[in-house]
């Protein structure tokens, strides 16, 4: 066991998770605290209306809170729904964490944590491009009819806090957090689904991950934290911020190995690591 962490776990290997986690942690401080101050430059700029206006062209002159809520109902789904938007909170930095850990190709972990990293500053940029409140702030009379659940929980602290850092924004010491174009919670999940799709052989993991994005999606337009727009954008941006941290690793020929790949791979594995133990 002394000898395969030592073949395993290398002095390079640990500063290269350290790196990525480091870095990870850097780009989202830096993005919670432009998001914070996002009022102060912006709040003169909103573009709740075209954008609501927008949806309800895209959505045949029906509000979507409407088509959701009559399509998937406001009881089960509500609650399935909301653990599944809650879930995002810690599963993204633990996937990093677990990513970088795992991965024996240490340019498979950078392209992980570069693109997740990515989405933070690319995300916080369409917040200052476009910024905007949320269907849930702008018109929130058509999501009375939810249940409340840890998301409308959610929800109303966001919004208290907003109101009391727009109250004196010098010394509020709460965190803003309420932006809507693009969608965060859209652009990292898709990146991860698309990072799976990518690397990951077991086709289980690889549909999870497309399923959470999904979920994820759907999500954000039903409880109305976004504009179709809005989620179509972190979409977009998810797949950017993917593609960029594939060229800036140099993983630009990256595919899942075959079946037959595979086992010559497991059985090179296994071959070098008996050789560095005890005979």
């Amino acid at each position: 066991m002394v000898e395969v962490v030592r073949y395993e776990w290398t002095l390079k290997r640990i500063l290269h998770i350290c790196t990525g986690l480091l870095a990870f942690y850097l780009c989202y401080v830096g993005y919670r605290n432009l998001k914070s101050v996002l009022p102060i430059y912006t709040d003169q700029l909103l573009w709740d209306t075209e954008l609501a206006q927008l949806d309800q062209w895209m959505f045949g002159g029906v509000n979507p809170a409407y088509i959701f809520q009559d399509l998937f109902g406001v009881g089960f789904s509500a609650v399935l729904l909301s653990f599944v938007y809650l879930a995002y909170l810690p599963l993204v930095p633990i996937s990093v964490g677990v990513v970088l850990v795992v991965c024996r190709d240490l340019s498979v972990g950078a392209w992980y944590a570069t693109a997740i990293s990515l989405n933070w500053v690319m995300g916080v940029l369409s917040y200052y491009a476009l910024p905007a409140v949320g269907p849930i702030y702008y018109q929130p009379q058509y999501y009375a009819a939810l249940p409340e659940t840890g998301t409308s929980s959610l929800q109303a602290a966001l919004w208290e806090n907003r109101t009391e850092f727009l109250a004196d924004p010098v010394t509020a010491d709460v965190i803003h957090g309420v932006a809507a174009f693009a969608s965060l919670h859209c652009s990292v999940t898709f990146a991860m689904a698309l990072f799976a799709h990518k690397t990951i052989q077991s086709a289980v993991l690889r549909w999870a991950a497309w399923a959470f994005f999904g979920l994820t999606f759907l999500a954000t337009l039903y409880f109305g934290w976004h504009y179709l727009v809005d989620s179509i954008a972190g979409v977009f941006i998810g797949w950017l911020c993917v593609t960029l941290g594939q060229w800036a690793t140099r993983n630009r020929r990256m595919r899942r190995p075959t079946g037959h790949e595979r086992s010559a791979v497991t059985s090179e594995r296994v071959t070098t690591v008996s050789t560095v133990g005890p005979s």
